[in-house]
């Protein structure tokens, strides 16, 4: 990874993600909360953990599968309507399917087009795993998502490192303007990064900062799991 990638753990918590005395430790289901600024690189940790893992045991949950339908807002790349403040959302649903997965039940994961901005008419169904992964920038920064949470990590990067990744992926992804990345960027996603995702990283179980960090917190997240 590039720019800050590592893991500090936190000392300030209760340092959950340092020992085996994991919160809700009854469960046979561990929740990993991995959160970041768009770009920062926690989509590629929470799918190598998940690959490692294995997928019999683990899952991956996106907060961007939780989008409202914002179709009739929208009027254009770059325009008015804030994907990245918390409203866009629908965080009490993914705390709803947590609880529902923790308790062994199935759950039904609506599907985003970020094409039209409208979730499809069928979803994705989703059965229950050992280790649930959920990845999102604001996730930790809603208390309805983040109690379900054993394990929270954050990932530092810098402004410039986040913006280069979100523009690549957004051009080859999503089919989006590099015009209309850059104003999103500058009017809606670095605003809602200082105020939203940015304080979420409080209390986290591990801040990563650089790649040794990382490195160090993908094997103590490994060791973790697999007792």
């Amino acid at each position: 990874m590039q720019g800050t990638a590592s893991m500090a753990q936190n000392n300030s918590n209760n340092n959950n993600a340092g020992n085996s005395s994991l919160k809700n430790s009854d469960s046979r289901v561990i929740i990993l909360g991995i959160s970041g600024g768009s770009g920062s690189g926690k989509t590629t940790l929470a799918q190598r953990l998940a690959k490692a893992i294995g997928q019999d045991k683990s899952l991956v949950l996106f907060q961007d599968s939780y989008y409202l339908d914002q179709s009739q807002r929208f009027k254009g790349d770059g325009g008015d309507v804030n994907f990245d403040h918390p409203a866009s959302i629908e965080f009490e649903l993914l705390a709803q399917h947590l609880d529902s997965l923790r308790k062994s039940q199935s759950v039904e994961i609506p599907i985003y087009d970020f094409s039209t901005h409208k979730r499809q008419s069928v979803t994705h169904s989703v059965q229950p795993k050992q280790i649930i992964l959920v990845d999102g920038t604001l996730i930790l920064s809603q208390e309805c998502v983040r109690k379900h949470c054993d394990i929270t990590i954050f990932i530092q990067t810098p402004e410039e490192v986040r913006f280069a990744r979100r523009f690549k992926r957004d051009t080859a992804e999503r089919g989006r303007t590099p015009e209309g990345i850059y104003l999103q960027f500058k009017n809606h996603v670095q605003p809602m990064h200082e105020e939203f995702v940015e304080p979420s990283q409080k209390g986290s179980n591990y801040i990563v900062t650089n790649d040794m960090e990382y490195e160090n917190c993908f094997e103590e997240l490994m060791n973790l799991v697999q007792k």
